[in-house]
């Protein structure tokens, strides 16, 4: 599933420079938050579009150089890497926030307000499929229930990200859930049924508090419910993550997209806190300046998500490019 939303002010025909983004869903609030207040800026001068075809269904595009960043809910994998390398698109890593990937549940469930991670793992794992049907067998306690499941998309860099934290091993999931990029689509359907489970951006769970709870995360110290205080702690694990954007480094030289990025940077720790996910501290954005002048390429992650990362780890990951 794609969408595509075109953020335009005043002349929809406007034939003027474009900025071309796609990719997660999760990353999405941030950067169509950043596009809105941009073309507001620049009087219509400029178009930004901002696609949703989850981290993986971007990075094929971007790889392809068919747009000019990509969001992303993970660092670019291996095999991004090398279809990059192939085309000859080079790429400028750009951390931009932190969020906190929530499992939610439905407001009435009163057994799995706390879950641990082996609770998680025992409902995800591909073994699961088809066996581990009824909340019962997760917890003895747990109703006699049939569970109906909720997920990002195998595209979504979120479901290679939880996968990974929570099976062990990225995409290595049970397949009879309902999946979508449209992370929207995951809160109706726990919002509707009492024994549902699901997870998501924290934008997202921040945006429907109303409809749906988070549950707190176990990781054998006890239960931690997603927070800006247990992000920036360090103790909401292993579901706190870094998220990006990705620059193409030759993009990077037409002035729609150098100031785009400028504009990013300089507002990302206002607007990420608007749209409830939690900024990092000033010398990342700073360093992606940096990085953007200098046209670093690469990643410090090596082509792998990296999990129990706090934001300080990060900032001295970065370091290094």
């Amino acid at each position: 599933m794609t969408l595509t939303t075109a953020i335009t002010m005043n002349n929809p025909a406007h034939a003027g420079p474009v900025v071309t983004m796609d990719g997660s869903s999760t990353v999405y609030p941030i950067t169509e938050a950043v596009a809105e207040d941009f073309q507001i800026a620049k009087k219509g001068g400029v178009r930004v579009t901002v696609g949703i075809s989850g981290t993986g269904g971007g990075f094929k595009k971007f790889c392809r150089g068919e747009i000019d960043i990509v969001n992303a809910s993970r660092p670019i994998q291996h095999s991004e890497m090398e279809a990059c390398k192939a085309a000859g698109v080079q790429y400028i890593e750009m951390p931009i926030a932190f969020d906190a990937l929530t499992v939610a549940i439905n407001p009435q469930n009163t057994w799995s307000r706390t879950i641990t991670v082996a609770e998680l793992k025992k409902i995800w794992e591909p073994s699961a499929q088809g066996k581990i049907t009824k909340w019962n067998q997760v917890n003895p306690a747990w109703p006699d229930e049939k569970i109906k499941l909720f997920g990002a998309g195998a595209d979504s860099g979120t479901f290679d990200y939880f996968t990974e934290a929570i099976v062990g091993k990225a995409k290595s999931s049970r397949g009879d859930f309902t999946a979508s990029e449209d992370d929207n689509v995951l809160v109706q359907g726990i919002a509707t049924d009492k024994y549902s489970l699901g997870f998501f951006g924290f934008a997202y769970y921040t945006e429907n508090k109303k409809k749906v709870n988070a549950a707190a995360i176990d990781n054998g110290k006890g239960g931690v419910i997603p927070s800006a205080e247990t992000v920036e702690n360090g103790s909401y694990q292993p579901l706190s993550r870094p998220i990006f954007i990705y620059v193409n480094a030759k993009a990077a030289d037409k002035p729609e997209v150098n100031e785009f990025v400028n504009f990013y940077m300089k507002n990302a720790p206002a607007l990420v806190k608007e749209v409830k996910y939690f900024p990092l501290p000033a010398e990342i954005y700073q360093l992606n300046l940096d990085h953007l002048k200098q046209r670093k390429v690469g990643t410090v992650f090596g082509g792998e998500s990296k999990l129990d990362l706090s934001i300080d780890d990060v900032v001295k990951l970065e370091r290094r490019l």
